[in-house]
């Protein structure tokens, strides 16, 4: 495979064809990450070399559009990520809603950005793990992505040795892995809480069913402000009145959306709608 430096109007191509596609602003540092990024994508796509592919990008081939969006999306994430949400999960958010939707029997949960999917497998266990008193409720977890790439992967539920060293206690390994060959395949018990699809949060969105709890973690710190409020705000209508919203450790409601007030879990990333009085 040939190696050709991406010129300077091919990096504004790419810069502008993910920006107009996910929102996604890409700056003027990260020259060499979209070269990298791009090199890979002709690697597993095939291509003869960067600018086989490159002029595939400039003919407006689709397909192609998509495949180099999803290839510039991050998909960093781990079981459990950063702990403190889900300690926050477990110890102040599902106990206030388990009683206030005792009538009801039911919860609804969306994590948007899913990537590879250890996050909802992370909220699935969490959820099994609150049984016998869950044992009758309906549970649902809905996972979205931009990329099919990593839907796929989170749907196989399929994980090397690696992933589930990263965050996942030996205990919950067992309990809802089994292992096959090289990796660790997720438990249908487990796999069955979750519906995985495609979703891009900067267009219109299918309608969704009303939200107990939304994590949007690791999302926002992509976009520009005017994006970031548009987000909240559709945020904010399919939140139900008394429900939570999970934020990424370096992102904020504060100066984007008033409607949302921070709740007081150390580093949880944890906010909740203002109440009206």
């Amino acid at each position: 495979m040939t190696t050709l430096e991406l010129s300077p109007a091919d990096f504004d191509l790419i810069r502008n064809l993910v920006r107009s596609r996910s929102a996604i602003v890409l700056e003027q540092d990260k020259h060499y990450l979209i070269e990298t990024r791009l090199q890979m994508l002709v690697k597993t796509e095939g291509f003869p070399s960067l600018n086989h592919l490159m002029a595939e990008v400039r003919a407006e081939k689709q397909a192609v559009h998509t495949r180099v969006v999803e290839a510039m999306t991050t998909n960093e994430t781990s079981f459990f990520r950063d702990l403190q949400p889900f300690e926050a999960f477990t110890k102040l958010v599902l106990p206030e809603l388990l009683g206030r939707r005792e009538k009801e029997r039911r919860l609804q949960i969306w994590c948007a950005a899913c990537s590879t999917g250890q996050e909802p497998y992370s909220i699935a266990m969490l959820l099994r793990e609150h049984r016998p008193s869950l044992l009758d409720w309906m549970l649902q977890v809905q996972a979205s992505d931009l990329a099919n790439t990593v839907l796929e992967r989170a749907r196989k539920g399929a994980f090397t040795q690696l992933e589930v060293n990263r965050g996942l206690p030996a205990m919950m390994l067992c309990k809802y892995f089994q292992k096959q060959g090289a990796e660790w395949l997720v438990k249908d018990e487990l796999r069955s809480m979750i519906e995985f699809f495609q979703m891009n949060l900067i267009t219109p969105w299918p309608p969704l069913s009303a939200m107990d709890v939304i994590f949007l973690r690791n999302v926002l710190i992509y976009f520009d402000v005017a994006t970031k409020q548009q987000i909240l705000a559709r945020v904010r209508k399919v939140l139900r009145p008394d429900g939570f919203l999970f934020l990424g450790g370096a992102e904020t409601t504060m100066n984007l959306d008033d409607s949302f007030e921070r709740v007081p879990y150390e580093r949880s990333g944890c906010y909740r709608l203002r109440k009206v009085v």
